[in-house]
């Protein structure tokens, strides 16, 4: 057999800046740095991640204007290049990848992935609110369906009415150049020898990522602690937050800097970190700054951060939007004088597995690794 008849194809509607599209760019590199062929297929060939693309993968844009338009280009594409296996992501475009097969009636066996608790997920939308259904319809004819944790596995089950026995769970990778980046530079007063701790927090600023109760947890730190606080990201919630921070007196002690490319040097520096999410598919982040070795503390969102810290073993969890609980964790993290070993608990989540489960589902063989070729 060819090794171009083990081409896979990664579906997605664009290269923007969220967590799926980063975590398929990086499978998508790391199944050509290990020699498969892959088309990574978008709606539109934009975004954040354009760049981050590696020149073994083959970028092909369908043109349209969105997912559903894109139905036609993509039926197209799969009658004319025949790929043994397709992975898409998203729940839109798993809808259309599945559509498109019927119509293109090839034997391109399909692969769907969920990335987020899918009944937290959807807004009230009337359009998101005809998801579930089409769920429904669609998903039981992949071949495989594929969740980011276990907790996003039973969410899937129970929205989408889908036998939990059908979907398995393979866990986001963490990005494989961490290391490299994480011993970048920052230059920033407030990470001085001497300087007191600073707690770190990364994400859009967002309903879904609840920083309200972080900064309310915070001010009740800031009571017994000297200690600040660094929320890295963008979002609609700015201002907002901005003016809570000034009503509880915090100002001079919280930071925002807005979206940072590289967020690993702030989470190597820092002295805790806490993700205070309402709602996630895997907690990326929070694998991450353990990854770097910063102590962590989280809220037991749905779904993925009790996973990640198997229950509490690894780092504190605290309940959803509790400004209490997370700021007597944060203050017993900072009290701590020894900490888990959490980079231990970080390498279950490297990019072989998420390659070796992709691949199992996609029946792809898992080549040996091209080590020579990752970095």
């Amino acid at each position: 057999m060819k090794d171009d008849d083990k081409r896979i194809a990664v579906f997605l509607p664009s290269l923007a800046g969220g967590g799926a599209e980063r975590v398929m760019v990086t499978l998508a590199n790391g199944f050509a740095a290990r020699g498969v062929p892959v088309d990574l297929v978008v709606v539109a060939a934009e975004g954040a991640y354009l760049e981050d693309v590696s020149p073994r993968v083959r970028l092909v844009e369908l043109g349209a204007s969105r997912v559903l338009f894109s139905l036609p280009a993509l039926v197209r594409y799969l009658r004319r290049e025949r790929p043994h296996a397709l992975l898409s992501a998203l729940n839109h475009a798993n809808i259309i990848a599945l559509w498109a097969r019927k119509l293109a009636r090839t034997r391109t066996r399909l692969v769907v992935s969920e990335r987020n608790t899918l009944s937290r997920d959807l807004s009230s939308d009337r359009f998101e609110r005809v998801v579930p259904w089409l769920m429904r319809l669609s998903y039981p004819t992949a071949d495989a369906i594929v969740a980011v944790s276990g907790g996003v596995a039973d969410d899937l089950a129970q929205t989408a009415r889908l036998p939990r026995e059908r979907i398995d769970v393979v866990y986001n990778p963490i990005n494989s150049n961490l290391p490299r980046l994480s011993e970048a530079p920052v230059v920033h007063p407030w990470l001085a020898e001497g300087e007191p701790p600073v707690i770190v927090a990364a994400g859009r600023l967002t309903v879904q990522k609840d920083f309200a109760t972080l900064v309310e947890a915070f001010a009740r730190v800031r009571r017994t602690h000297r200690a600040r606080l660094v929320i890295l990201g963008e979002g609609e919630l700015r201002a907002t937050l901005e003016a809570r921070i000034e009503e509880l007196g915090i100002a001079e002690d919280v930071a925002l800097p807005g979206f940072v490319d590289n967020p690993y040097p702030w989470m190597r520096q820092a002295s805790l970190f806490v993700l205070s999410s309402a709602w996630e598919g895997f907690c990326n982040v929070l694998a991450e700054a353990m990854a770097c070795g910063t102590p962590v503390v989280s809220t037991d969102c749905p779904s993925g951060s009790a996973e990640i810290l198997e229950n509490g073993k690894w780092g504190r969890l605290v309940p959803v939007g509790d400004a209490s609980a997370l700021a007597r964790a944060i203050a017993a993290t900072l009290d701590d004088e020894t900490h888990p070993d959490v980079r231990h608990r970080a390498r279950s989540f490297d990019l072989h597995q998420a390659l070796r489960g992709y691949l199992r589902a996609l029946r792809v063989p898992m080549p040996i690794s091209r080590k020579q070729h990752l970095g």
